[in-house]
């Protein structure tokens, strides 16, 4: 099998096609990484970095944010803000689009579309003035956002400060969005998921080191991790890989039966299809909002109960610790109720009967129109609360493994969460268009035996 995987990706650079497609992709986040690498002027990142370095088993917000940049936030770097705001207004947008009719009139009307992602570039950039500022404001004050004693500012004049880091914040991440754009349009894969699949692997070599720490530490030092562990480790690492796979490719296909019917002279014969219908429709964004909504508030407490020298407000931030069992049953169910959410704004079962009718298509067993609305939508229900559990043990299994097994945080995100369910994902999408190249050319691809599907 791996001989075989080899020899299809030497094929991959012989369709000239295809070559130049994986070089200029390779290219472009190779640019990517020099973004998240290079440090806003007046900002000292060595210090930043170097703390976060000594205290990298913690997570919370910081290290949250933190992955999903590649380790740009804490190097003090151009792409500090990462591809999330423009991935944060898209979601807002597509939304809207499900909540506002004149939205969802646009998108269907000609040229609409470029109007809709037109708006996102525009509110991608109101998100990066606003997170920018916020972001500036705290490496202005890093003991309270980093728990860093010391100073990153390194220029005197506090506005000329704030104007350039937001400014530069802002370039950053609109050069990435276009980045992730040209990758789309001229490389292979998702050009934004792969700018995101980029910077959480970035972070492999420090998880590697911290693994390694622990099962072989330096002299003197007693090893936390025996050769049980390592077994332990990869058999989870395997399950969660396997679950993962199938999660995603999972979908439960609706037979539709065509009727005969003739337009004009043309008389079209009756057909047999099916209607792929997704187990995870709503793929990582549950978890992306759950835990996003979850962090903030135990912040905020926090900080009210030291100011305040109130005890309720101390207490509610336990609560909403990651390590606390109030957290884990608060965010399984906020993902569960964002699963369906998501499918309630994004899918459409009256639209689908509907165009279904229009076509002369029908589900057998099931009369068209109402009750094929309704049958779709019990199904999608159940596949949603398959999903929905599902992503909500992917989410709790890296915060069990730190807190519980005293694992590193850069080694338990690699074994759950969303860097994992966002790699593997992006990871098939990508192996599925340069297989279909492959197939279009008379080539092999990756497996011989049951090609690498899409998700769609």
């Amino acid at each position: 099998m791996l001989g075989q995987i080899f020899q299809t990706f030497a094929n991959c650079f012989r369709i000239p096609e295809l070559r130049s497609r994986l070089v200029f992709t390779g290219l472009v986040l190779l640019v990517a990484r020099l973004v998240a690498l290079i440090p806003i002027p007046g900002l000292d990142g060595r210090a930043l970095s170097a703390h976060f370095e000594a205290n990298s088993g913690q997570g919370g917000v910081v290290g949250f944010y933190s992955l999903f940049t590649g380790g740009a936030l804490e190097k003090c770097s151009v792409g500090s803000l990462g591809i999330m705001p423009y991935i944060s207004a898209t979601i807002i947008i597509q939304l809207l689009s499900a909540v506002l009719p004149g939205l969802a009139k646009l998108a269907r009307e000609e040229g609409g579309r470029a109007k809709i992602i037109a708006y996102g570039r525009y509110l991608t950039v109101l998100l990066c003035l606003g997170q920018g500022l916020v972001m500036a404001i705290g490496w202005e004050n890093p003991s309270e956002a980093f728990k860093f004693d010391g100073r990153l500012v390194l220029i005197d004049n506090r506005w000329i400060y704030l104007f350039q880091t937001v400014v530069i914040l802002t370039a950053g991440t609109l050069l990435l969005m276009w980045l992730g754009e040209q990758i789309s349009e001229r490389g292979i894969g998702n050009g934004v998921s792969l700018l995101i699949t980029v910077g959480i692997l970035a972070r492999l070599p420090l998880a590697f080191t911290s693994l390694w720490t622990g099962f072989f530490p330096p002299d003197g030092n007693v090893a936390k991790f025996r050769w049980p562990h390592a077994v332990l480790l990869l058999a989870l690492l395997a399950i969660v890989i396997t679950g993962v796979i199938l999660v995603t490719q999972g979908q439960r296909k609706i037979p539709v039966q065509y009727a005969q019917r003739a337009v004009g002279r043309k008389v079209f014969a009756g057909s047999t299809s099916f209607m792929p219908l997704r187990v995870n429709y709503a793929g990582v964004m549950p978890v992306i909002f759950a835990q996003a909504i979850l962090m903030f508030p135990g912040l905020l407490f926090e900080k009210l109960g030291a100011a305040m020298n109130l005890p309720f407000f101390s207490e509610l931030a336990r609560l909403l610790r990651p390590d606390s069992v109030f957290y884990l049953l608060a965010e399984t169910l906020m993902i569960i109720f964002f699963s369906y959410f998501w499918v309630a704004t994004q899918f459409n079962e009256l639209q689908i009967a509907d165009d279904l009718k229009k076509h002369g298509g029908y589900i057998p067993g099931v009369r068209p129109g109402v009750a094929t609305s309704d049958f779709l939508h019990r199904s999608m229900s159940r596949l949603t609360l398959a999903g929905a559990i599902f992503l909500a043990i992917l989410a709790a299994i890296p915060t069990l493994m730190n807190f519980s097994m005293e694992i590193d945080f850069n080694v338990a995100t690699f074994f759950g969460g969303t860097s994992l369910l966002i790699t593997v994902g992006v990871l098939l999408d990508t192996m599925r268009q340069m297989e279909s190249h492959l197939l279009l050319r008379q080539y092999d691809g990756f497996l011989k035996k049951g090609r690498v599907k899409g998700r769609s």
